[in-house]
């Protein structure tokens, strides 16, 4: 069963002009292929919205619909126009006109103009301790530039520019085409001048009469201090050229940061494993650690435990917006030696023997111990 058309654009029955078309409007926004894709349903969809906004804009037809129904339409022997349409962009021109706001933002319509230059894509590498002071990288890339000859007018120096025959100068072909709902009219760039309006007696040979031309290309990027792993830099123009009097594009850089095996990074923090005899955990001892700044002598408290941290203030990376750099974290690797000779095993026995009951651990600091805590008191 068809859906009622009020409940289709989602207005009341008493709904004016102007709040039907704005729903439809809506709904076409919504419902555009470009921008709904994930749905499967979105052409369907559209249709019905459609046909919904094709009787209520019309006041005998929504007269009929409001005392009849569907069925007093399908008696009048009107029928919807859906199976015909042949695009949305026909349909859309045929409701509000090329020159409505919607229409331009739906397919990118708008006042003629030269086309701009698409962006372009690279990639630099860094180190940890360029991310603490930052970098500058040279990239080398591939990109269409102005033809340095002809300076992007397409004609070689000294000869005439005419205006284009094909469209008369104006850079714009018209075609009347009939759809659904009458006839529209169809824009579009004249091939032939490709939208300039004007054509070069003498082709540039260094470009063909292109204007542009392909070259290596290379820029200085500065990698600013704080910058993550995937991050891009935009440099805004540096891409490809566009058409005469366009716009060039955009140049991406992105950022590798290079694994370090001296650090794990976890934002701004550092993250660094030293490993330390049980023994030197048990009295307490100092060690070298490497830092960005050089390496960084710590002291270890006595009977420091497994997987425990010591956490240096200030040695770790600044962020994107200038904060404070992030710390370092020390987490000690305890290990206990797998083979002893025959003297360290008698010094261990007597050890052991020395400690009494003060080697098993009743204090509750064990990691295992606080993590059943934890995993009862969930």
């Amino acid at each position: 069963m068809k859906r009622d058309y009020y409940e289709v654009l989602g207005v009341d029955r008493g709904a004016g002009d102007a709040e039907i078309k704005k729903a439809f409007r809506r709904l076409a926004r919504e419902l555009h292929p470009d921008v709904n894709t994930h749905d499967p349903e979105a052409e369907e969809k559209f249709k019905e919205a459609a046909e919904a906004y094709e009787v209520l804009s019309d006041a005998d037809r929504r007269g009929t619909y409001d005392a009849f129904g569907h069925e007093g339409l399908r008696s009048g022997g009107w029928a919807p126009h859906s199976d015909a349409f042949g695009s949305f962009e026909d349909v859309l021109s045929a409701f509000f006109g090329r020159g409505d706001p919607m229409f331009s933002e739906l397919f990118g319509f708008g006042p003629a103009g030269p086309a701009s230059g698409g962006d372009v894509g690279a990639q630099v590498e860094v180190s940890l301790e360029e991310v603490l002071t930052g970098a500058s990288r040279e990239v080398s890339f591939e990109a269409v530039s102005t033809c340095e000859r002809c300076r992007g007018n397409g004609a070689e120096p000294g000869t005439p520019i005419r205006a284009c025959e094909t469209c008369g100068g104006s850079g714009e072909l018209r075609e009347v085409a009939r759809v659904a709902f009458g006839q529209v009219m169809r824009t579009g760039a004249c091939p032939t001048c490709r939208g300039q309006g004007r054509v070069p007696e003498t082709p540039c040979p260094e470009c063909g009469g292109e204007g542009r031309t392909a070259r290596a290309r290379t820029w200085e990027v500065e990698v600013p201090p704080g910058i993550e792993s995937g991050q891009r830099i935009r440099i805004s123009g540096a891409g490809h050229a566009g058409e005469t009097g366009g716009r060039s594009g955009d140049l991406y850089v992105q950022v590798v940061v290079a694994d370090d095996e001296r650090f794990e990074r976890h934002g701004q923090d550092l993250v660094t494993i030293v490993e330390l005899p049980a023994t030197r955990a048990m009295l307490g001892t100092s060690v070298t650690v490497p830092t960005l700044d050089g390496e960084r002598e710590i002291e270890i408290p006595a009977g420091a435990q497994p997987g425990e941290q010591v956490v240096v203030r200030g040695l770790g990376l600044p962020s994107l917006r200038g904060a404070a750099r992030g710390d370092q974290h020390v987490v000690l690797d305890v290990y206990v030696p797998g083979e002893l000779s025959k003297d360290q095993r008698e010094l261990a026995q007597r050890l052991d023997e020395a400690l009494g009951s003060a080697s098993s651990r009743g204090d509750g600091r064990s990691r295992f111990r606080r993590r059943a805590r934890a995993r009862r008191g969930r």
